[in-house]
């Protein structure tokens, strides 16, 4: 009986990632690439810090869905264990899926921290609010996590400490509880119309994220916090229990890697129709135009 019972717990593991990990992925692939293409193409979120941030998360995104859900759907799902292939591949996707995890968790934090200074009532906070320290700042990030990833190329065996996922979660709920104060008074301040259109999209679609994100990744950082203060029995049935309910809490955290397209817009009526306006006005419209150029008959010399 217990041998059954071990037996379908660790299929259903294995069909929760191979199937809804697919699901993920697929979703990822398609909704990064969109997400990106609405922020490069309009000029408001090419000059907004806080769209800077969400671009660079998208990136970092599309980067970790290829080295770390793909892989972790063939290794946990498929059995197809790419990383006893090459050691220094097993070192590389251990230091690469830290540093897009961290950098991602990164961006989101700050942008939510951009929005607060943005709609700050204090004007001493908006000094802060522009896209050439925001490049500044992302860049010592990037810097920061590639020096805290080294030791995973050094150290075979190297773990994160559980307390690597409290952090963010606690800055995005904190600023983002500050933010939707402050964006709650915006209205009556003397901002210019764009700009406050602006900042209240921005923030409502940052804040749904958080909302998002709390809820996809809360069970993972609960189970690394169990496990680092218990010890795992060797019980073989509660073994295949917790890989179980490790599949799915990993599986939760990937949400955060692929949700912001769809996110926003089902949270944004101005984002549908800013996509809406970039696919199908400005890129269809570029698109006939150089199909019209490309078949008209050039006149022979």
């Amino acid at each position: 009986m217990s041998n059954s019972t071990i037996s379908s717990l660790n299929f259903a593991s294995q069909q929760v990632v191979i199937y809804v990990g697919f699901f993920i992925f697929i979703g990822g692939v398609i909704g990064n690439p969109l997400t990106l293409l609405v922020f490069l193409s309009l000029r408001t979120f090419r000059e907004s810090s806080c769209a800077f941030y969400l671009i660079a998360m998208s990136t970092i995104n599309i980067c970790h869905l290829f080295t770390g859900t793909f892989t972790y759907i063939m290794i946990n799902g498929f059995k197809i264990n790419w990383l006893n292939m090459s050691i220094f591949y097993c070192k590389f996707r251990a230091f690469y899926v830290q540093f897009c995890i961290l950098t991602s968790f990164s961006c989101m934090c700050l942008a939510i921290i951009d929005q607060f200074m943005a709609t700050c009532s204090n004007p001493r906070w908006h000094q802060w609010n522009n896209i050439k320290l925001a490049r500044y700042i992302l860049a010592g990030t990037i810097l920061c996590w590639i020096l805290h990833g080294i030791p995973f190329i050094l150290y075979y065996g190297y773990t994160v400490s559980s307390i690597t996922g409290v952090l963010p979660m606690t800055i995005i709920i904190l600023f983002g509880i500050l933010s939707y104060r402050d964006i709650q008074q915006i209205a009556y301040r003397t901002i210019p119309l764009v700009r406050r259109e602006l900042d209240k999209q921005l923030t409502v679609m940052v804040l749904v994220q958080i909302i998002f994100d709390v809820i996809a990744v809360s069970p993972l950082v609960i189970q690394s916090i169990f496990r680092a203060v218990y010890n795992t029995p060797n019980d073989p049935l509660i073994s295949a229990q917790l890989n179980l309910l490790g599949s799915v809490t990993t599986i939760m955290n990937n949400f955060h890697f692929v949700s912001s397209f769809y996110i926003y817009i089902c949270a944004s009526k101005r984002f549908r129709q800013q996509f809406i306006h970039v696919l199908f006005t400005i890129h269809h419209d570029r698109l006939r135009r150089g199909n019209v150029n490309n078949n008209q008959i050039q006149p022979q010399t």
